[in-house]
């Protein structure tokens, strides 16, 4: 993946994760540069995850294990992103919602 495709992956997830402070309950408000931040911080768990376990239970894999590992991590980049809360229904919600976002970026992208 070339430089261009990994900023545009950054700022897109950044924008739903701002996006979703205002439709998804139990989920904080986030700036521009915290929901930059929280992507990162999800990216960069998502990988370790898949790194240890496979693509079977990577965020980014398919199906309900894949959901609720995906949940999971956003519930816990709260603990490193300032400004940062959710709730875990908050989470699950955001998960679903990031799901349904990533079946529309183009696997160019992605």
């Amino acid at each position: 993946m070339n430089w261009m495709g990994t900023i545009v992956r950054f700022v897109v997830a950044a924008i739903v994760l701002m996006l979703l402070g205002y439709v998804v309950p139990g989920f904080s408000h986030l700036t521009f540069w915290s929901a930059l931040l929280a992507a990162l911080v999800i990216a960069l768990a998502g990988y370790l995850i898949e790194a240890m376990f496979g693509k079977s239970v990577s965020p980014y894999g398919r199906g309900v294990v894949g959901f609720l590992v995906s949940a999971a991590v956003i519930y816990a980049a709260q603990l490193v992103v300032p400004g940062m809360h959710v709730t875990i229904v908050g989470a699950l919600i955001a998960a679903f919602i990031i799901g349904i976002v990533d079946l529309f970026i183009p696997m160019a992208v992605r």
